[in-house]
């Protein structure tokens, strides 16, 4: 049987890969945590390795605090540079396929068409930065990995704007959400399933892919669709990025356009309003 390490599985896409492992009852994944797999303790991650020879890993591990980042510059870097390397260095070794998740901050977001996974990279601030130092140390290392873009994740684990906008909606009268950041949300359960399926499939389309639901909204639409298919009345207020400074800079514009993982790997993508009410469905049969 083949075995899959998933390293960062307490996080948002770890508990979700987990909970699509159970509804497939795919075999073979080990769920490592910071304790169990740090991605920074070279001598651990060998022994890890030795142990389980894995066909597959998955790193979900990262420094996620994007405005914390601006001021954490140097562990940012380990985790999402250094580990990563250290992941792909024995990858290589072992003759391992390595899962890199990383994120649309890799662009600056200047201009209005879906981004291709060839267009220029101009990170705004130190987490997107290192994301991407993180996607360019792979390929020197190994040929052997996907490495895939996502942005806006959100699911019923762990924190994110969807469960935060449910509890804000119902404890204010009143919400203000920036209307001139345009993206596109993923439903963090629908990404779980397209890297499961990579995994069953036995790909070898190596290389950089983007994923993320279909669509594009602002975080003011996305904010105003929770709050109607959660049936949730609060007055929400459309405000400009200038009106809620930030430490880091945000991309104004993150669409991918998805194409290339829609050929190559042959994924069906929901959109993200149709994700949406699945997840808000969840969240709503847990309450």
């Amino acid at each position: 049987m083949s075995t899959t390490l998933v390293f960062g599985a307490l996080g948002q896409l770890g508990q979700c890969l987990a909970h699509v492992a159970r509804e497939r009852n795919t075999p073979g994944l080990v769920f490592l945590s910071e304790a169990e797999g740090n991605i920074l303790d070279q001598a651990a991650l060998a022994a890890l390795f030795a142990a389980h020879r894995p066909n597959h890993v998955i790193n979900c591990a990262a420094y996620t605090a994007v405005d914390k980042a601006e001021d954490d510059v140097d562990l940012a870097r380990k985790i999402n540079r250094d580990g990563v390397e250290n992941l792909a260095r024995l990858c290589a070794e072992h003759g391992t396929v390595l899962i890199q998740i990383s994120t649309d901050f890799v662009f600056a977001g200047a201009g209005n068409e879906p981004l291709l996974e060839i267009d220029e990279t101009a990170p705004l601030g130190v987490y997107g930065l290192t994301k991407l130092e993180g996607e360019q140390v792979i390929p020197g290392l190994t040929e052997k990995y996907f490495t895939l873009r996502t942005s806006w994740l959100y699911s019923e684990f762990a924190g994110n704007f969807v469960k935060t906008m449910r509890k804000l909606g119902r404890e204010r009268d009143e919400l203000r959400v920036i209307w001139d950041q345009v993206g596109t949300p993923t439903y963090a359960i629908d990404l779980a399933g397209v890297i499961l399926g990579i995994i069953e499939s036995g790909s070898t389309a190596y290389g950089l892919y983007h994923y993320s639901n279909e669509g594009l909204t602002s975080w003011y639409d996305f904010a105003t669709a929770i709050f109607e298919l959660s049936e949730i009345s609060v007055k929400t207020t459309p405000i400009r990025t200038s009106e809620y400074p930030t430490k880091a800079t945000r991309p104004p514009f993150s669409v991918m356009d998805k194409t290339k993982i829609k050929t190559q790997l042959g994924v069906a993508i929901p959109h993200w309003r149709e994700s949406l009410k699945v997840c808000l469905e969840r969240l709503a049969a847990a309450e």
